[in-house]
C-alpha cells in the first residue's frame, strides 16, 4: 500500500512538473546515457538554468515576448 502511495505521489510531481515548464531531470540523464554517452552530463542546477533559458529566451536565444 505504501509503494503505491509513494508512486501516485511520484506521478503527481512529475505532472506538476510538467506544468510548470521544468522538464525531468531523470528523463535527461537516461537520454544523454543512452544517445550521446561521449558528451559530459550538466548537474542539476545547470540543467535547470539551461532549461529556464530555453524556455524563457534568455541569453543568445533571446526572443521578443508579451508576457
Amino acid at each position: 500500500m505504501l509503494d503505491k502511495l509513494k508512486a501516485i505521489n511520484g506521478y503527481f510531481v512529475q505532472t506538476a512538473h510538467l506544468m510548470v515548464g521544468v522538464p525531468s531531470y531523470q528523463n535527461y540523464l537516461d537520454h544523454m546515457a543512452k544517445t550521446h554517452s561521449d558528451k559530459p552530463v550538466m548537474d542539476y542546477e545547470a540543467f535547470f538554468r539551461e532549461r529556464q533559458a530555453a524556455r524563457f529566451g534568455e541569453g543568445t536565444n533571446r526572443m521578443s515576448r508579451c508576457c
